[in-house]
């Protein structure tokens, strides 16, 4: 049986608006000899019977009841023929060569188990923005990913099987189903696998040159899902820290002051100045490093929710809308 050189695994839940472009960039990938696994996750719109109009063997879907994107992600990695597994989420898509380059990444480096790249970010409509992540891409520790998450969001990693084995685990409540990705989040589920993976496995994380992933982020949204957010996270440390408890001792503070940063940004987003100016101010309590280390970025943090806090919203919208060249703010 010939296997393809790369599989990769979308879940897919109630996007229909967005399906079809993340589809799209994986047929249009130079590497040809891939499978697509999409994965049902239960939703109720339309989005698998786009998925089902598309006639490439290459294409399988697997349908499950609702377990969110851990689960779904599951699903699909034990569903996979490769040894190198590469994941996108259904509302974002990909540069034309991003599995070759990975892939040659990963043929010519054995040694690495997670290989990722940077990402321009899109709005809802498609638009790309001036804003972008140009993570490190060497030299990475176990430190690197819970202080910044060089891997950047769950459409750029392309991941050695091998690795991924190494720290799977039986589902708690199904015995007889193995997991990688912890199905108890529904969020923070990647961050806490690459920390998982860093600290046990002897595998590296290493990243390419080119922004190869287009991550979709979206304009509104409710405060409430930032707090929801960081209580996310806060698990994740927690069960980090029962496993490594020295190693989250040492970096907790400066890792929650960069976590309270990255709110910030996300509250501004949503245009909710008070929220992120109060995240700012707790998280210069926790730690000055983020301020130290990345002082622009930090700055630009705190004018931009000033901004949002002081301004009304119509110029609020105006400015964000010059700022990034496209609709982030609803």
């Amino acid at each position: 049986m010939n296997y393809p050189s790369i599989s990769v695994v979308m879940p897919v839940y109630n996007v229909e608006k967005f399906v079809s472009a993340a589809i799209e960039s994986v047929l249009a990938q130079t590497v040809e000899d891939f499978e697509l696994i999409i994965v049902d996750d239960g939703g109720t719109d339309k989005s698998i019977e786009i998925c089902a109009s598309y006639d490439d063997p290459r294409i399988r879907i697997v349908a499950q009841s609702n377990r969110g994107l851990a689960g779904a992600r599951n699903t699909g990695i034990l569903e996979a023929r490769s040894e190198y597994i590469a994941f996108l989420d259904s509302d974002d898509s990909w540069h034309p060569e991003k599995l070759a380059l990975h892939k040659i990444h990963l043929d010519n480096n054995p040694q690495v188990g997670v290989s990722y790249s940077g990402s321009r970010f899109m709005d809802n409509d498609g638009t790309l923005l001036r804003q972008m992540q140009r993570p490190k891409l060497a030299r990475v520790s176990a430190k690197d990913i819970i202080l910044r998450n060089p891997v950047g969001n769950g459409s750029t990693p392309v991941i050695r099987k091998t690795a991924l084995r190494q720290i799977a685990f039986f589902n708690r409540d199904e015995p007889d189903r193995i997991c990688f990705f912890d199905e108890t989040f529904r969020q923070s589920e990647d961050i806490e696998l690459w920390i998982r993976m860093a600290l046990t496995n002897g595998f590296k994380f290493e990243g390419i040159d080119g922004l190869l992933t287009n991550y979709r982020i979206g304009s509104g949204g409710l405060s409430s899902n930032i707090a929801a957010q960081y209580e996310s996270w806060n698990r994740v440390i927690a069960k980090t820290k029962q496993n490594a408890p020295e190693f989250v001792e040492q970096i907790e503070n400066e890792a929650r002051a960069y976590q309270l940063r990255y709110l910030a940004r996300r509250a501004v987003q949503m245009g909710d100045g008070a929220f992120a100016l109060s995240l700012l101010k707790d998280s210069v309590n926790k730690s000055s490093s983020p301020l130290l280390k990345e002082p622009i970025k930090s700055v630009l943090t705190f004018l931009a929710a000033t901004t949002a806090r002081y301004l009304p919203s119509n110029i609020v919208v105006k400015l964000a809308h010059s700022w990034t060249g496209g609709k982030v703010l609803a």
